[in-house]
C-alpha cells in the first residue's frame, strides 16, 4: 500500500511538470524587465534617441499588427528616429489568455517594414510564462535582446 502511494505521489508529480503548470513567471514592472533585455547591448551599442512606450488599446495594433489579443499591459521600446527599424515590444497576457494563439497572431501580423524606409532585419515573437516579448531589429542585437530574454 505504501508503494502505490508512493508511486501515485511520483506519478502526480510527474504530471505536474510536465503540463507547465508550474512555468515560472517573470517578475517586475514593464519597464524592469526592459532594462534587463537590453543588459547585453553596451549602451553606445544601442538604436540612439531609445525611449520606452506604454501601449494601449488605441496604439497596440501600430506595434504588434493585431489588438485581437488578451493582454493585462505591454510596453514598447524604439527608437525616436524613423530612420532605425529596431522595437522591441513585450506584453503580458492575462491569466488565461492563450498564449501560443497570442504569438502566432503578433507573428503573422507584425510589420518589419513599419518605418517605411527601412525594414527590420529579423522578427522574433517567443514567451516566458505569461510574458511575451517581440523583437524586430538587425540579426546581432536580437541576438543579443532574445539571449538576455531566455535568461529572466
Amino acid at each position: 500500500m505504501l508503494k502505490k502511494l508512493i508511486l501515485g505521489c511520483l506519478v502526480c508529480a510527474m504530471m505536474f511538470n510536465l503540463t507547465g503548470c508550474g512555468e515560472k513567471q517573470v517578475e517586475g514592472t514593464l519597464e524592469e524587465i526592459m532594462t534587463k533585455v537590453y543588459a547585453d547591448i553596451p549602451e553606445d551599442e544601442r538604436p540612439m534617441l531609445l525611449t520606452n512606450i506604454k501601449i494601449s488599446d488605441e496604439n497596440i495594433e501600430n506595434y504588434l499588427g493585431t489588438k485581437d489579443i488578451d493582454y493585462k499591459e505591454a510596453m514598447a521600446s524604439e527608437s525616436a528616429a524613423g530612420s532605425i527599424p529596431h522595437s522591441v515590444v513585450l506584453v503580458r497576457m492575462n491569466d488565461g489568455a492563450n498564449i501560443e494563439e497570442a504569438k502566432k497572431k503578433i507573428e503573422e501580423n507584425a510589420n518589419p517594414r513599419k518605418w517605411i524606409c527601412v525594414e527590420a532585419e529579423d522578427v522574433v515573437v517567443k514567451n516566458k510564462g505569461n510574458l511575451i516579448i517581440l523583437i524586430m531589429s538587425t540579426k546581432d542585437k536580437i541576438e543579443k535582446i532574445e539571449n538576455s530574454f531566455n535568461n529572466l
